[in-house]
């Protein structure tokens, strides 16, 4: 038995022996959490099924307003100090509540180097210049900034509060596979690989109040099921074995509409999708190499035909609905002709071979990448992983062999910060092109701390015009979030930055 088996095997639950159709909600979803540690990871999707165990300070609701949850009220005192009231009579899963001392810890453990047993939290970049988290008293914390940072309301929701005692008893690992939340379902088990059982936490002090209807959850049970191949996933919502998916593939909403079963929902997303190209390798080290991909991509096309014209085409990194969005980036048109030319002035005449890495769901949608490359000379094939060995094999931290990477960042605060800076500043957590440029590093350092809006908005507006010109990416797109929704499911809405919040989610029997 590991060193914190004996307070995991205390704090696990056996399964219930049955569960009514009408009390179990089933999700079939792309992706297996990464890990349960709230602070240990970078990925959306592993932040999804956290999030439903675990609480914030600040959460958003399906039309991205903010509001308060484990804290009562917040007040900005001066430009580097910020207070929270923190909600009382909260509980943890385990019965324990929640104190002043789980805030500061939680926070000490996302922004202080090696804070989470000599590592530091590849999250710390999402808490900007805060430096340090000070307890007022027994029902209020004040962050400590290094800089003003407008933008730390705004941050918060992607932060989840986790237990001191829990932590501390059972090592820095505790929280990879278990959890010990405040939020509206507590773990049952992780079938890593298979599911995430999860069940209501009948304790739940409620959620935020500005979000109707707060209280326990509607549903006994939640469970996620990694179905990571899109048919898959559909066929599991049209047999009734899932309630709903998500990232429901464009070719099939004719067919779930059609089906009477469940209906499509979609919402503007907030994740920029791009092909990461490695910087640091040739032939791509050459901006004119990267250049020519960016003309050889017939992107409308594939909006059009394999997206369904559910997405709007980028020149650069920022959603167009987001702060400080440039406007007069220059358009890489699909020219296979100056793609060529600017191939064969780069030394390469006779087009280059290079491989596409990506996900299972991404498949389709990067071959379709890899085959319009074609007319323009390159030889693309495509290559598919799972997430942790990509994950590895496009560390930011570590020398790069691959070619290019399909993926995509999420920008869930729609400021510029949230995306560019953790994608595009030498060496951050996301940047897994290797891109290095010196003035965009300065541009985004500056805005960061920035407090006149107008001066921020024309440094990011600077900085996107270099990553522009740079083309460190194939530039794609920004879609739409689709789901495949059971017509027995109510109560709940898609939000723009993907959270599937099951809180108020109900299922008919």
């Amino acid at each position: 038995m590991s060193r914190f088996g004996p307070l995991l095997l205390a704090f696990a639950m056996a399964l219930p022996a049955a569960v009514a159709q009408g009390d179990e909600l089933r999700i079939g979803f792309t992706q297996d959490p990464l890990t349960l540690d709230a602070a240990n990871h970078s990925k959306r999707e592993t932040e999804t099924v956290i999030r439903n165990m675990y609480d914030g300070l600040l959460t958003r609701d399906s039309d991205m307003n903010i509001h308060e949850e484990l804290a009562e009220s917040y007040t900005q005192i001066d430009p580097t100090t910020w207070e929270f009231k923190i909600r009382q009579g909260v509980k943890f899963h385990d019965g324990s509540p929640m104190t002043v001392e789980d805030i500061k810890f939680t926070f000490d453990r996302l922004t202080q180097e090696n804070a989470m047993d000599g590592q530091t939290s590849p999250r710390k970049g999402l808490m900007g210049p805060v430096t340090k988290i000070e307890i007022v008293d027994d029902s209020t914390v004040r962050f400590i900034l290094s800089a003003p940072w407008p933008i730390l309301p705004a941050m918060l929701p992607f932060q989840e509060i986790v237990s001191k005692s829990f932590v501390e008893a059972g090592g820095a690992g505790a929280l990879s596979t278990a959890a010990n939340g405040t939020g509206p379902f507590k773990l049952v088990e992780w079938r890593q690989g298979d599911s995430v059982i999860m069940e209501r936490f009948e304790d739940y002090y409620g959620g935020a109040p500005g979000i109707a209807p707060a209280g326990p959850a509607c549903v006994e049970r939640v469970i996620f099921r990694v179905i990571p191949e899109n048919a898959s996933r559909v066929a599991a919502l049209l047999s009734g074995d899932v309630d709903f998916i998500n990232e429901l593939p464009v070719h099939d909403i004719p067919q779930v509409e059609a089906s009477g079963n469940a209906d499509v929902m979609t919402v503007n997303g907030t994740r920029t999708f791009f092909v990461s190209i490695n910087n640091t390798k040739k032939p791509f080290d050459d901006v004119r190499v990267r250049q020519a991909l960016n003309h050889a991509l017939n992107k409308d096309l594939i909006i059009e035909r394999i997206l369904g014209g559910t997405a709007q085409a980028l020149n650069g990194v920022m959603s167009p609905d987001a702060f400080a969005f440039n406007a007069d980036l220059t358009e890489y048109a699909y020219d296979p002709e100056k793609a060529k030319q600017l191939l064969a002035d780069a030394g390469y005449p006779d087009g280059i071979d290079l491989v596409i890495d990506a996900e299972g769901q991404f498949k389709e949608i990067a071959e379709a990448v890899a085959a319009t490359l074609g007319d323009s000379g390159i030889r693309a094939t495509v290559s598919v992983g799972e997430a942790s060995v990509l994950n590895t094999q496009w560390d930011p931290k570590a020398p790069k062999e691959r070619d290019l990477y399909f993926t995509s960042w999420g920008n869930g605060s729609l400021d510029p910060y949230d995306i560019m800076n953790p994608t595009l500043m030498t060496q951050a957590r996301g940047n897994r092109s290797g891109f290095s440029n010196a003035e965009v590093d300065s541009l985004l350092k500056a805005a960061e701390t920035e407090p006149d809006r107008a001066k921020r908005a024309d440094m990011y507006k600077q900085a996107q015009a270099i990553v522009n010109a740079e083309a460190p990416w194939i530039f794609l797109w920004l879609p739409q979030d689709i789901y495949g929704v059971s017509k027995r499911v109510s109560g709940w809405r898609p939000s723009p930055d993907s959270r599937i919040n099951l809180h108020d989610a109900c299922v008919k029997g």
